[in-house]
């Protein structure tokens, strides 16, 4: 963003997304990954144990009114969804690099369309292995020079673009024989960095995509010809009702073809005979179903009489029973329907967005620290997991993910919350910094020279806020936010939208998309790590970053970041993630598990879930 969704997910439950990695060593596990079979996934729970079966159609549930809108892989930050990304398009068509290797985030080289790069000093190496496009052509260095190409003409379209990243800091690149590719860094990067961040958003596209309504073109190997080619491209992929009938998207090199689309949500995938990869499906189809609520899906997941098998579920939070703490499920209110339960949590970081440049007249509030301070305040964090998620989630200390802990988290991040829930400390904030605080009333500016440039005498603190539907903890977790301000006398005018809706609102950060910033607070759930999986930072919070949806700008941070890029020393990683974590760029805010998945007894190869949120259902199967 890839949260979501996010770029992308998403959590979404997720839109958005990228990955922070494990405490082990990041080599050590790409070694046994590589040492291990193909198949990523091993259901061991659930009672049915019998033989397996060969075919039959597995139904997974869509999350809650998040159902796949966009199938062009190139996906710009609004479409930019882990829907679109993880359950829709990487079915059908394979990334360079795969990330997710059982439930861990690393990089799955058997997996993977080519072969782990070599480095020597700036140079990179790819070499491919053996995949052919479902038209008979073979995957090339030439379809990924497609990609790097399209990336540098248009990469405001690009959701993972980032000023000065990839591929602007590579020359030299070219495709040396149909299955190597080289190229140089401009100038000494980590191997891991380059690899999980930069490596990791190459998805190779067929040379028949490589056309405009007129006719052929020449992306592959002309940049200027690319801008026209993305143009058609993304047209195409406006069509949603041609999705499972169109020329273009039928040729894939995924396990996966589409064999059926409706814009409502309802899709079906069959196996692409012509799979190249290690790891054939079992399955005869894979249906993914929507749901406009969560409830709405748990309904039918309860219900013997519905007519409606669903085979991956979830559980609404709200109908969970507690977990107890330290353990890592509670009680399974589904166990007597056949499933077992399985949380999936995913590498990423919990968040609502503040525009630092609205243009309703919120602008120099929002940035002001202290008032961002006192928001921070007034998010009970603790409260939200332990009620409305049920024990299920985790707080988001700052920009690296504190769930599971790793070595790139900080000492200083793992001493939890660093604005623990206090509407007296937001209170006093507001107090010493020019505000007549009036709970439950209106708080307004009494003393500019202290409420900040740009702030007039009589400001009054009112936001509109709009935030993702569907998702009862999100609208608990809101309500309950809305009346902390409230006792500050900051009114927050929630609104709840669809997830995409949300989404697009935020893509428009002031700095990537020219268009009216007359939004203030946004919250779409946060951000998983992919398809940049080292929490370096430069995607969501460099400036002009493409994700960084409310245009936050700082020097000092823009140079940490750098060192984040350049060395492996981890007190760069710690330094930066300190000072960011103070400085809040996003409000944090819980990350729930991602999903409180529900798997049928019967169906096996779903679990473990990869906190990549990738997914293989080419390794699903029945037993008897």
């Amino acid at each position: 963003m890839g949260s979501g969704q996010v770029r992308h997910r998403r959590s979404p439950s997720r839109p958005w997304r990228r990955v922070v990695l494990p405490v082990t060593a990041i080599a050590a596990l790409a070694l046994a990954a590589a040492a291990c079979s193909s198949g990523n996934n091993s259901n061991s729970g659930g009672a049915a144990t019998g033989a397996a079966v060969k075919g039959g159609t597995a139904v997974m549930a869509e999350p809650p009114s998040q159902t796949p809108s966009y199938i062009f892989p190139f996906m710009a930050p609004a479409v930019s969804t882990n829907q679109n990304l993880f359950d829709f398009t990487y079915l059908m068509y394979r990334p360079l690099y795969w990330f997710g290797y059982g439930s861990q985030p690393v990089v799955n080289t058997s997996l993977s369309l080519a072969s782990t790069p070599t480095f020597s000093g700036r140079n990179v190496t790819i070499k491919l292995k053996h995949y052919v496009w479902s038209n008979g052509t073979p995957v090339t260095a030439q379809d990924i020079m497609f990609w790097i190409n399209m990336m540098k003409a248009v990469p405001q379209d690009w959701f993972g673009s980032v000023p000065g990243g990839f591929p602007t800091n590579v020359s030299d690149v070219k495709a040396v024989s149909p299955t190597e590719l080289t190229m140089t860094m401009n100038k000494a990067y980590s191997s891991t960095w380059f690899l999980y961040n930069n490596l990791s958003q190459i998805t190779p596209m067929p040379a028949a995509w490589d056309r405009t309504a007129s006719g052929p073109s020449n992306c592959d190997t002309t940049v200027s010809d690319c801008a026209a080619v993305y143009s058609y491209l993304a047209g195409q992929a406006k069509d949603l009702n041609t999705y499972a009938t169109s020329p273009v998207w039928s040729i894939v090199d995924g396990p996966w073809k589409l064999s059926a689309f409706n814009a409502d949500g309802h899709v079906t995938f069959v196996p692409n005979k012509s799979y190249s990869g290690p790891v054939k499906p079992k399955l005869s189809a894979l249906e993914e179903v929507p749901f406009t609520t969560d409830s709405a899906e748990y309904d039918v997941m309860q219900s013997s009489n519905s007519g409606t098998k669903i085979d991956v579920g979830y559980i609404p939070s709200s109908d969970l029973p507690a977990k107890p703490a330290g353990a890592a499920v509670g009680t399974n209110p589904l166990a007597s329907k056949g499933y077992t339960l399985a949380p999936l949590y995913a590498w990423g970081i919990g968040f609502y967005v503040m525009n630092f440049g609205s243009t309703t007249g919120n602008g120099p509030i929002i940035r002001q620290l202290y008032f961002r301070q006192a928001m921070a305040y007034l998010m009970d964090q603790d409260g939200v997991i332990n009620g409305p998620l049920r024990g299920y989630g985790t707080v988001t200390v700052g920009p690296v993910g504190s769930t599971p802990v790793s070595k790139f988290l900080s000492p200083k991040g793992r001493q939890g919350d660093p604005y623990p829930f206090s509407i007296a400390k937001a209170k006093a904030l507001l107090s010493s910094h020019g505000w007549k605080v009036v709970p439950g009333g209106s708080t307004s500016c009494t003393d500019p020279a202290k409420c900040g440039p740009g702030i007039a005498q009589g400001k009054t603190l009112s936001f509109n806020f709009p935030y993702a539907s569907g998702l009862s903890w999100l609208t608990s977790e809101m309500t309950e936010l809305q009346s902390n301000a409230a006792q500050a006398g900051i009114k927050l005018n929630i609104e709840p939208q669809p997830i995409n809706q949300v989404t697009s609102v935020a893509a428009a950060n002031c700095v990537s998309v020219k268009t009216p910033c007359n939004w203030d607070m946004a919250d779409f759930e946060g951000f998983t790590f992919s398809p940049d999986y080292l929490p370096t930072g430069d995607v969501l919070y460099l400036t002009g970053a493409t994700s960084n949806y409310g245009a936050y700008s700082d020097t000092q941070n823009d140079a940490m970041i750098e060192k984040t890029l350049t060395s492996s020393n981890l007190s760069y990683m710690y330094n930066w993630q300190d000072y960011l974590a103070a400085q809040l760029p996003f409000e944090w805010q819980p990350f729930p598990a991602y999903q409180i998945t529900e798997v049928a007894n019967n169906l096996k190869g779903v679990i473990p879930q990869s906190p990549t949120l990738s997914i293989n259902p080419e390794n699903w199967y029945f037993v008897k």
